[in-house]
This record gives structure tokens, sequence and C-alpha cells, in this order.
């Protein structure tokens, strides 16, 4: 095959992924050297490490989390992110709030900013969805299990934001006392939580 045809394939790609990485040229047979090269001659955009942009993709308003989700694929969008993905209460984060298991490795992400938080395997495994914004899938907790996180890390976030998040959630209908309690005991927070469920009846 010859190098215009190869470089070609690797524009086709970018393309139609909008989003490209080293691993996605691998596993259609081309060199990955082509992304750095394409970079430098400014048909690509290069985002951080590892991570391409074809430049006339139009940007979700999710565009960090699909990054992130690219970079951290086991990790699953939390707190404030989730918050703002679920549009709950008023937080706009700039850095995308990321939970990993406190097991695992932590991710090497220059971009976007990530601030990362640690979770038992249950608590990353409870209350997970799945949602494909531009064709990548993002892992990103439900509002019940979010809300729940916020009371068990509201030293991180402050009290108010998941006060703000619970009353939001509960007038939008997004879970039930049954799902706030469940994902209560999973974070270990039903006795925290419990006056301020109570006030909601």
């Amino acid at each position: 095959m010859s190098k215009t045809s190869k470089r070609q394939q690797v524009i086709n790609l970018a393309i139609q992924r909008g989003l490209i990485r080293p691993r996605d040229l691998l596993a259609h047979g081309l060199p990955k050297d082509y992304l750095n090269m394409l970079a430098r001659e400014g048909v690509l955009i290069k985002l951080g490490r590892g991570l391409y942009q074809w430049p006339d993709r139009e940007a979700s308003r999710h565009q960090s989390l699909i990054e992130v989700a690219k970079l951290a694929p086991n990790g699953v969008v939390a707190l404030l992110s989730a918050l703002s993905f679920h549009g709950l209460g008023t937080q706009n984060p700039f850095e995308v709030w990321l939970a990993i298991d406190r097991k695992s490795r932590r991710p090497r992400i220059h971009y976007p900013p990530v601030r990362f938080v640690t979770m038992s395997h249950e608590g990353l495994v409870e209350g997970v969805e799945q949602h494909e914004i531009d064709g990548v899938m993002v892992s990103v907790f439900c509002p019940a299990k979010t809300v729940a996180d916020c009371f068990k890390y509201r030293n991180k976030i402050g009290l108010d934001v998941a006060l703000e998040a619970l009353k939001d959630g509960w007038r939008a209908q997004m879970f039930t006392m049954d799902d706030l309690l469940r994902y209560a005991k999973v974070c270990r927070v039903a006795k925290v939580m419990q006056p301020y469920m109570e006030s909601l009846g």
C-alpha cells in the first residue's frame, strides 16, 4: 500500500470518528506515526497526548467527557461532572470529575483537566449508565447514585451542592426514594442522608 493511500485512510478514519487515538490506527493496521505527521501539517488538531481531532468536527457540549472516556475507558463520570451532565443543580465544572477504582493506576491525562476520585469496586460499578455521545460510549453515574456520591464526598464539593442536587432531582422526578436509599447504602451515607430525604416527603 502506498504512503498516499495509507495517509488518506488515516484521514478518512479521523473524519469518520472525529476523535482518534494511535490505537485506533493500529486496529486498522495503519502506522500511528501518521497522526503526529498530520498534526504537524495542520490536517489534524492535537488535543493532548495521544488524542487528535478532525478540525471540522462539530464540538459537542460534552466534548471533554468524550475525550476523557477515550483516554480512561474504565473511569466513570462522577460528582460535579455527572450533575452537569444530568442537568442537576448549577454546577459547571471546568474539570472532568472522574471516578476510578482505588486499586487501579491513575491514568495519565494531560488534557482536558481531570479531577480523580477513587472508589471501591462496588462504588464504581453500581449505578453506572452508558451514554453514546457522538459515537463514543461514556460511562456516567445515574442521578440517584450521583446524589449519594455528593453526600459521601460533601467535604470535597460542599453540602450545599449535595442538597441542591437532591432537591432538583426529586422535583424533576429523576429518582424515587427507593433509588436514593439503595445508593445511600452503597455509599454508606444512609444515616447522613436520612433527614434530608425525609424532608422531601
